[in-house]
């Protein structure tokens, strides 16, 4: 099916990892023009960029808590393509070790909430100010079913995905209609949001290399599968197009197998005379 995004200019941040390369070749298969952000992964952009070959991606380094450092990647995008049409908000970090609040330090909790919230306010920020002057332009922000379902040891990055995922998408798609309204030949600016499950990239490579782990994690599944970047990609072009998505917008997509929720106890911790 026809996507109409070949020659449409996407910005990917966080495009180095294993989520944010996968979204960044998805674009690419459809023709569109790229600019792969990175934090400090230059080597992990650039063999992306040479795999992208010869869509010639521009690769943008920027460490996206930092308000000037984010100008100037979005100002580099604009000197090279004049125009941007998508932004996927996908760079984030969190803590891979468990820590439940009682025990979370300030400093690891606002680390968080930068690494993801902060990120995500100062690119839309910049996007947003664009999609103004141009009267066109979408969104796409990459959350996670922590901020649906909660996630038990990491209540900051849960809590920095939720805000991504409801009241920031719920309000920005509000915002968007009104600099870039719908128009007699023109969707509307419009979005979204996609929450991924447990997804099969190198970060969660050490727990789902257990067979434990994988038999918890998707017993709450209807299609019981770890994700795969691909899955995630799909869904966030399919969510840009205007062509395939014209009339969706303020969605929160969750890609995750329908999932329901997670274990909180294992069989054996239960016990049955007294549940």
């Amino acid at each position: 099916m026809n996507s109409d995004l070949n020659g449409k200019v996407v910005v990917v941040t966080g495009a180095a990892g294993g989520i944010g390369s996968a979204i960044a070749r998805g674009f690419a298969e459809e023709g569109a023009q790229l600019v792969i952000h990175c934090r400090s992964n230059r080597t992990g952009a650039a063999a992306l960029a040479a795999e992208l070959r010869p869509a010639e991606p521009l690769i943008l380094r920027a460490d996206l808590t930092r308000e000037a450092e984010v100008k100037r990647l979005f100002a580099a995008a604009v000197k090279r393509f004049g125009r941007l049409d998508v932004l996927v908000a996908n760079a984030g970090a969190w803590e891979s070790r468990d820590i439940p609040l009682h025990e979370m330090s300030l400093r690891q909790w606002r680390a968080t909430f930068d690494s993801v919230l902060t990120s995500a306010f100062l690119s839309l920020r910049e996007f947003l100010r664009l999609v103004a002057k141009q009267g066109q332009g979408n969104a796409v922000l990459i959350a996670s079913t922590a901020g649906i379902f909660g996630e038990a040891g990491h209540a900051d990055y849960a809590s920095a995905k939720a805000a991504m995922a409801h009241g920031l998408t719920l309000t920005l798609k509000n915002e968007i209609a009104r600099i870039a309204p719908h128009t007699a030949d023109y969707c509307g600016g419009r979005v979204n949001c996609v929450c991924p499950g447990w997804t099969a990239v190198p970060r969660t490579a050490g727990k789902l290399g257990d067979a434990a782990t994988v038999r918890k994690v998707t017993a709450t599944m209807a299609l019981p599968k770890i994700a795969r970047p691909t899955d995630i990609a799909n869904a966030t072009v399919f969510l840009a197009s205007d062509r395939l998505a014209g009339h969706i917008t303020g969605q929160t997509l969750t890609v995750a197998g329908g999932m329901e929720g997670r274990w909180l106890w294992r069989p054996e911790e239960v016990d049955p005379g007294i549940a």
